[in-house]
């Protein structure tokens, strides 16, 4: 099965408390069928002082998304889409189901 949403694809958050957000996605984990997106999902971690790092204090990470909680943003609209694959010049491509544009990936 190939991968409907990998890493660099610009993608639209659908539910949760980042609903609406837009956002690239940084790392895909496919195995987990989890995705992270750059500035969504942020989640703050109390770091204690250490050697690596004397200060301690809060770090912001982003948080794995499941994948079904977010969409292939349409190049034409920027609104979700689906994704179908289809055969053009012998190559295997994802293709926007709402405006029938090509998925850059």
């Amino acid at each position: 099965m190939a991968a409907k949403i990998k890493k660099g694809d610009s993608v639209v958050v659908l539910s949760g408390k980042d609903k609406g957000k837009h956002g690239t996605v940084t790392l895909s984990m496919p195995k987990e069928g989890k995705v992270v997106v750059a500035g969504v999902n942020i989640m703050t971690r109390h770091r204690k002082p250490s050697q690596a790092n004397p200060q301690g204090g809060l770090e912001k990470v982003e948080a794995p998304l499941h994948v079904s909680k977010v969409a292939i943003e349409d190049p034409k609209t920027g609104k979700p889409t689906r994704v179908r694959f289809e055969v053009k010049d012998g190559k295997k491509v994802r293709v926007a189901v709402k405006s029938g544009e090509l998925v850059n990936g």
